[in-house]
């Protein structure tokens, strides 16, 4: 059973004006500083100024490491900045109906539920049983990062993703009943044109309904935002702050890589690559990406190839190992490319939010010399992965649209 409580004391914007110019992207949504620094400058009210207080500066070339000792100490200033500045206001006991409007999808709005869940329901080796399902390794310095903040502030801004089967339909029709029964608390409208809207529920009978909905429900999986669910539970908190999402609304884009080619020719890199995959070589045509799983465009030298994974090569009763993520590390990053850590930093891997022609253009720039281009894992893929009780291979999954920073908060003091 999911257990799902109100936020005590909850900070929101106070109309959605405020909620325009204070939210923000998540820190990882960013491929750099440099963008992140330039998001301040077109908004500076916004919660990047708390969250990522090293590209709160006055020119890019101020820019200082992330860890840095001065950091928390200007997050901390910028925090009283933003609870004083106007635009936001306290409200005590309180969930909230979300709702993201997709201009790819603007007929099935993602649909969830917020509030608080309960660490202790987090699966870990310790607890074994829980019905909070991680489904990827935890950065233990990112996970201490996030904790420094959530400390010396004394609140949450950020917000985990958890997604629900929800196979009886009951919390969709739950949550698509309460926004229709009158408008939103605010609205914000994101870089891509996403609409997020926020009805907060104050009503001790609504709360109660949702309440019950999620006890229902045997499980709940980890969509995004392990490393803040880990902070909140490394410093003995026993809530995290979350909304809670039917995976029949949830949204999938790939996750690309940018590479290296380490001295290997294009030709060279093919011939290695057809020990493992079934090659086609599609020439000068427009970005490609794939339109189903288990098949990676592969963009070297200007033209763009199809690889398909030969049987025997991932075993497909293994969920994880069946992900293009993981085959593409194993068989390429890895075996021809002689770069087996995925955290090298030659990698750059490119989240949904940048499209094939993206790929492209850093190719073409010469940064990196290749790209793969994947297909979006499938939901089923990602909860086979969790009822496993394994990981998802490292940056596999981009939810979207993604859940915005600042639009409900939570404090802490």
């Amino acid at each position: 059973m999911v257990t799902i409580r109100p936020v005590r004391r909850a900070l929101v914007p106070v109309n959605s004006d405020a909620a325009h110019r204070t939210s923000a992207p998540n820190y990882d949504e960013f491929q750099s500083d440099l963008e992140i620094w330039e998001m301040l400058q077109d908004r500076p009210e916004n919660v990047l100024r708390v969250k990522m207080p090293h590209c709160h500066v006055t020119s890019p070339d101020q820019i200082y490491a992330e860890d840095a000792p001065q950091a928390l100490d200007h997050a901390e200033e910028q925090w009283t900045w933003l609870r004083s500045c106007g635009l936001l206001r306290e409200q005590p006991g309180l969930m909230w109906v979300y709702q993201i409007v997709s201009p790819k999808r603007p007929d099935a709005p993602q649909m969830g539920l917020g509030g608080y869940g309960r660490t202790a329901e987090i699966r870990t080796a310790t607890s074994p049983d829980g019905c909070i399902i991680r489904n990827e390794g935890i950065r233990q310095e990112k996970a201490e990062g996030r904790a420094r903040l959530i400390r010396r502030i004394k609140a949450y801004i950020g917000t985990v993703n958890l997604a629900v089967r929800d196979d009886t339909g009951q919390l969709l029709t739950a949550l698509e009943a309460h926004a229709a029964s009158g408008p939103c608390s605010y609205e914000a409208t994101d870089e891509a044109g996403n609409i997020h809207r926020v009805w907060l529920v104050t009503d001790a009978g609504e709360i109660a309904k949702f309440t019950a909905l999620m006890d229902a429900e045997p499980a709940a999986y980890v969509a995004d935002g392990n490393h803040r669910s880990a902070a909140a539970a490394s410093l003995g908190y026993e809530e995290f702050l979350t909304v809670f999402f039917p995976t029949s609304r949830l949204g999938l884009e790939p996750y690309n890589r940018l590479l290296p080619s380490n001295g290997l020719t294009r030709d060279e890199f093919f011939d290695r690559l057809s020990a493992s995959f079934d090659i086609q070589h599609l020439g000068q045509v427009p970005p490609y990406r794939p339109a189903a799983v288990n098949t990676m465009g592969i963009y070297f030298g200007g033209e763009w190839s199809v690889a398909t994974p030969k049987a025997g090569v991932f075993n497909p009763d293994d969920a994880a190992e069946a992900i293009d993520s993981d085959i593409v590390q194993r068989l390429i990053i890895d075996q021809i490319l002689g770069m087996p850590d995925g955290r090298d930093k030659r990698i750059n891997y490119v989240g949904g939010n940048k499209d094939a022609a993206y790929l492209v253009s850093r190719v073409n720039e010469g940064e990196y010399d290749l790209a793969i281009s994947l297909a979006p894992v499938t939901m089923d893929q990602f909860c086979a992965v969790c009822e496993q009780n394994k990981f998802m291979p490292p940056k596999s999954t981009w939810f979207d649209p993604k859940i915005r920073s600042g639009l409900v908060m939570a404090l802490l003091d």
